[in-house]
């Protein structure tokens, strides 16, 4: 096999029932068009090669297994964005092809849930996984019972089992309660306390079933901090936890997100304890590597050679106790460009990391929607693309092209291209002014956006721009 071939379009997929959302599949913000002339990332430049660095890619030693796992791990959420357009269908040959390149570079740790892709991550990336030898590779799972008509032990366990037939396994090498913290105590006891599931899940790692047990955790502190206090009392020992880690939610999670609690105090008291650390959103689910041109300007100036996601990347790997980093990656070139910022690591200084805090600082100032696009909100009942219409937001937002200012001289060019770019990122049935309110996304949201209030302020945004009303700015500042 030839792994870095561009593998063939003309695949053999497995044919079943189209589903209702599947042809508009979520692009990463990134990839949104409408509000910059640049045009999203194709095939052709899949095949960029990032200059060559000496040394291979960093490793970090988990203390209960002593794995050796790779800094960069692979995000496996993402492979939504490879649905073919007809079929709805995720394109199979394509994971192949990355999943092939990562192994061939030192990338051995994969994240995987069996809410991502539409139920479709852990079958995929099992078939892509299973093409090459078990030690080559660290598989990482979740319990995703987050629905309460799931949260009974038949229904946590039956979706656990199914977790090892998708992903053509024995064992799981790090497993995770998912999305702890959202629902506060009463759903972490109905998830996995009352129901014995998580008794079940210590025996299971006694067995060898699972050799790393942890959580993923999203919301409330006070969870956080219950979960560690059974750790301290020898009741539940926790082998990793995964975190949201950033250098903006540092030290600005409640600036920038509402929230009251900072990364820094998750990595700290995880550190205290020898606890790995698990990092999601090194990018703010995209954020951090399509900043406003004024961030972007800063770091550029003060090193014209590195990327803008490299500062997010470099950030979240300079603390020692990260096991692994998670990128979703979709496209080739960002695949090449985050091995390379890994193969080796280059630690940022303490000089870098306050170079770092005052661009937050920057960062924070700036009126966006936090969506980090994960997708929990999805699917909408009534079809509502949640994600592409929050995303299209902030990348107009984040390029400081929003036709706020009707005495602004490029105001018509700007709501021009708003409103053309929200159609060809969200089609038309899909976007905000469909929505009923029905409130059925809020509480699923691990970022607690009030996610029918922010589709209510882009549609009336959107409507004043069609109209050409007048509007006050500050309506359309984020606010929850």
């Amino acid at each position: 096999m030839k792994k870095e071939n561009k593998p063939n379009n003309a695949i053999n997929r497995r044919t079943f029932l189209k589903k209702l959302n599947a042809a508009a599949s979520v692009v990463g913000l990134s990839s949104l068009t409408g509000c910059s002339s640049d045009k999203a990332s194709s095939a052709s430049t899949d095949l960029v090669t990032p200059k060559k660095k000496e040394g291979g890619m960093t490793y970090r030693t988990t203390p209960t297994t002593g794995d050796k796992v790779s800094l960069l791990g692979y995000g496996c959420l993402r492979w939504f964005s490879l649905k073919d357009k007809e079929t709805g269908i995720i394109d199979q040959d394509r994971v192949n092809w990355l999943v092939d390149y990562a192994i061939d570079h030192g990338v051995n740790y994969f994240d995987t849930a069996p809410v991502y892709c539409d139920g479709e991550c852990e079958r995929v990336t099992g078939i892509a996984l299973n093409r090459h030898p078990r030690n080559k590779w660290y598989i990482a799972a979740k319990i995703s019972n987050l629905e309460k008509h799931q949260w009974s032990r038949e229904e946590t366990l039956k979706m656990y089992e199914n977790s090892f037939k998708e992903l053509q396994v024995d064992y799981i090498d790090y497993m995770m309660m998912h999305g702890i913290g959202m629902g506060g105590m009463e759903e972490l006891e109905g998830r996995f306390l009352n129901n014995g599931v998580l008794d079940h899940l210590l025996e299971e790692r006694k067995k060898g079933r699972i050799r790393n047990l942890g959580f993923s955790f999203h919301g409330d502190v006070k969870i956080f901090d219950y979960l560690l206090a059974l750790h301290d009392a020898g009741k539940y020992t926790w082998d990793f936890a995964q975190i949201q880690l950033n250098y903006v939610d540092w030290r600005h999670a409640q600036e920038e997100h509402a929230r009251n609690i900072n990364a820094e105090y998750l990595y700290g008291e995880l550190a205290k304890r020898n606890i790995p650390a698990v990092i999601m959103e090194p990018l703010l689910g995209g954020r951090l590597a399509n900043v406003h041109d004024h961030i972007a300007a800063i770091l550029k100036q003060r090193r014209p050679d590195m990327s803008i996601a490299s500062w997010a990347f470099r950030f979240a790997g300079t603390h020692p106790n990260v096991l692994s980093v998670l990128s979703g990656m979709p496209h080739m070139e960002h695949l090449k460009e985050n091995i390379q910022t890994y193969s080796p690591l280059e630690p940022l200084t303490q000089e870098d990391m306050d170079f770092l805090d005052s661009t937050a600082q920057k960062f924070v100032r700036y009126p966006l929607i936090p969506c980090n696009d994960c997708r929990y909100c999805m699917p909408c009942p009534y079809g509502i693309n949640i994600p592409g219409v929050l995303l299209h937001f902030n990348k107009c937002v984040n390029e400081d092209r929003m036709p706020v200012d009707r005495q602004d001289p490029k105001y018509h060019e700007y709501r021009r291209a708003f409103l053309i770019g929200y159609d060809r990122s969200v089609p038309k049935l899909r976007q905000a002014s469909h929505c009923t309110g029905c409130g059925q996304c809020v509480p699923k949201c691990p970022q607690r956006i009030n996610i029918v209030r922010q589709l209510q302020r882009v549609d009336r945004f959107v409507e004043d721009l069609k109209q050409e009303r007048e509007f006050d700015r500050t309506n359309y500042l984020w606010s929850r």
